[in-house]
């Protein structure tokens, strides 16, 4: 059974795959994953050099994200080209991993993946675990965590699928607008449930 875990900006859902690690399950990081495809000489880091040039490259090798992150996060079309090149890799790694766990005799992995849906990691899960707490909440704990103005919030949220969206596409939503008690409460319940399907 393999989960796949999201949540928009700011919702916890970090927090919840610690917890469910702390339950004893098998967690694939794909913010993880999309750093060591890109670790000096990969393919991903060769195609990336090809497509945006050399000064995406730092003298000791290693991608240098914000240059890159200056071409691709203002032109959508350098973004796309991006994503052409990282995604299906990072994809492609997460089942390899997900295989090498099967054969290893773990029944359930669940995969970290903060745009599950916008990537279509979605579509290599049985089921999807969305962490939700309400836009406003987002909003509020995105200008505390980062020190973003409210427009600069709404800005990063926007560039995602909203969490309202993500919670109606969810198999299970937890609901972490409360306390962390009842939010890691609905995540061992669903642990277990899950437990008992294997």
């Amino acid at each position: 059974m393999v989960i796949g875990l999201t949540g928009g900006i700011a919702t916890g859902k970090t927090t919840a795959a610690n917890h469910l690690a702390g339950l004893g399950a098998v967690i694939i990081d794909a913010d993880k994953l999309a750093r060591e495809i890109v670790l000096p000489g990969s393919l991903a880091l060769k195609e990336i050099e090809t497509a945006f040039g050399g000064q995406v490259i730092q003298e000791d090798g290693f991608l240098d994200r914000k240059a890159l992150g200056e071409i691709i996060f203002s032109d959508q079309i350098q973004r796309e080209h991006l994503n052409n090149i990282m995604i299906p890799k990072i994809i492609a790694r997460a089942e390899e991993l997900i295989e090498h766990h099967r054969r290893a005799g773990i029944s359930a992995v669940v995969i970290d993946a903060p745009l599950l849906f916008e990537v279509g990691m979605n579509d290599i899960v049985d089921s999807v675990w969305v962490v939700y707490v309400p836009r406003d909440a987002q909003i509020h704990r995105l200008m505390a965590r980062d020190g973003l103005t409210e427009f600069q919030a709404k800005e990063r949220l926007a560039a995602q699928i909203s969490i309202e969206e993500k919670r109606l596409l969810a198999d299970n939503v937890i609901d972490n607008s409360s306390n962390m008690a009842h939010t890691f409460q609905q995540i061992e319940e669903l642990w277990q449930q899950l437990q008992h399907r294997i």
